[in-house]
């Protein structure tokens, strides 16, 4: 019997993630591309590369390790991006490891196009509030090249592993990484660019969500009990590290709604990507400060809510 083609396994491979019932999220969003970054990965093929050679052959080594990681998958509903110590964002790869969550946002695009047309000249520094594996700060640094980065978050795990993804794409002078709860300890009116892609899951959403969210670390996901606690504040305190003019890009993906239903008043601007995903908004400087007093209120009464 002849070997098996790289198409076939791609197949078999996708037929017995449906049957496991696999939840696809963290970087693909079905079961094909899925066995098809696992089987390439498995020949040492670059997932990340256009590839056209389905018909190639798989020696029965490499069907062994394509076995042994389908397995791995199954049996532990891992993010394959974590089993393989890999994942893509905006055309780049990145180290992923489970101490930070798998790189994946909407946000991808928007860097690729460059931020427009929201940014009216070219920003000169950046920071990437909640930076996480850092695959934000060093993507923007990456696309935009003349542009310096800050990239922070509370946990020393997360920022091992961004420190890792900084070295691997060798901007280590432009890309700088500051442990931080928020905007604690930044700059006053320091960064005309702000990207944030926070944590902004329910407490309660997390028992329910799939089996592969929950081997992420919960400081990501998790923000008080409807998702909103991190992006309140920052849209309360962004102003102060914003120069006259910045703008800001904050993800808060399924809560969405949660968010215009307490800041109904609040002009928040929701954007639309051609490569699918949603939940993120943009504001200016100016705009937020003109929310504040809303901001402030909403706040305020959930401090008083027992």
């Amino acid at each position: 019997m002849g070997k098996e083609s790289i198409e076939i396994w791609v197949r078999r491979c996708a037929a017995r993630m449906d049957e496991a019932g696999l939840f696809f999220g963290h970087g693909t969003d079905n079961a094909w591309d899925e066995a098809a970054w696992l089987v390439l990965h498995a020949l040492g093929l670059d997932p990340g590369a256009s590839f056209e050679r389905w018909d190639l052959p798989v020696s029965r080594e490499d069907a062994v390790a394509i076995e042994a990681l389908l397995q791995r998958r199954i049996e532990t509903r891992q993010p394959l991006a974590y089993l393989v110590g890999e994942a893509w964002f905006a055309g780049l790869r990145f180290k992923a490891a489970p101490g930070a969550l798998v790189p994946r946002s909407p946000i991808a695009e928007l860097i690729l196009n460059g931020f427009q047309p929201w940014l009216t000249e070219p920003p000169q520094r950046a920071l990437d509030l909640c930076t996480g594996s850092g695959c934000i700060a060093v993507a923007m640094a990456h696309w935009m090249p003349t542009l310096e980065v800050d990239g922070t978050d509370i946990s020393e795990t997360a920022l091992d592993i961004a420190a890792a993804n900084v070295r691997m794409h060798g901007l280590e002078d432009r890309v700088h990484l500051v442990r931080a709860d928020l905007f604690d300890g930044l700059e006053s009116e320091a960064y005309d660019l702000l990207v944030t892609n926070p944590p902004y899951v329910p407490v309660k959403r997390l028992a329910e969500l799939p089996a592969e969210y929950l081997a992420e670390p919960s400081l990501g996901l998790v923000s008080g009990s409807d998702g909103l606690d991190l992006p309140l504040r920052i849209l309360r305190d962004a102003p102060r590290v914003m120069r006259p003019g910045a703008v800001l890009f904050c993800e808060v993906g399924e809560s969405e709604g949660a968010l215009q239903r307490v800041l109904n008043r609040v002009p928040l601007t929701w954007l639309e990507f051609e490569r699918g995903g949603g939940g993120v908004f943009t504001m200016n400087r100016e705009e937020l400060l003109a929310a504040r007093p809303d901001v402030d209120a909403v706040l305020e009464q959930r401090v008083h809510v027992t």
